[in-house]
């Protein structure tokens, strides 16, 4: 059998179309995990956090996360005390809180997401506000069917520059609906 010319650009247009489709279909999966995880997990964090519920959101958080933070590495799920501390604090000071945030980057497969991105608090008590900007990097495993924080490294620093307004401003922050 004699292979022409025209045969080898058909099989390399079907090979370079069956490519073209697989890799649609896998982003388009990778869109549909995330959408998933900003559903199941980044929209009851920041109805958590701004509530107040200290329950909630330690909820969303694997037992033994690494948290990293300025202040040293927490894996002995220390920060989850912390929370019901502070929250508890807030409640009693009447302080509301607005969390906003955005992703600067998503890289995620069928069981972990790594995600990048940044965050702005509002903290108002007595009609002052005070707004607080930073940076995290997380990292989310499917446990059990359910998807965890499992790291959570976050800083208000990069590179000696503290994050500002102008940073957090660069994109708009992700509105999830009910």
């Amino acid at each position: 059998m004699m292979i022409n010319s025209r045969m080898v650009i058909r099989v390399c247009f079907l090979f370079g179309f069956i490519l073209s489709s697989l890799s649609t279909l896998a982003q388009t999966n990778v869109e549909a995990i995330q959408q998933h995880i900003d559903k199941t997990v980044w929209a009851s964090f920041q109805k958590a956090y701004e509530a107040k519920d200290a329950d909630a959101l330690n909820a969303i958080y694997a037992t033994g996360v690494i948290r990293v933070t300025p202040n040293g590495i927490d894996t002995k799920d220390d920060f989850k005390r912390k929370n019901i501390e502070s929250f508890k604090a807030s409640k009693e000071s009447k302080t509301q809180i607005k969390l906003d945030f955005w992703f600067d980057s998503r890289h995620t497969n069928e069981d972990t997401s790594y995600e990048v991105g940044f965050y702005k608090i509002g903290l108002t008590t007595n009609d002052k506000t005070q707004l607080i900007y930073g940076q995290f990097h997380i990292v989310l495993k499917k446990i059990e069917g359910v998807w965890k924080i499992t790291q959570d490294w976050d800083t208000t620093m990069i590179n000696g520059h503290k994050i500002s307004e102008e940073d957090f401003n660069k994109k708009e922050p992700i509105v999830f609906s009910e």
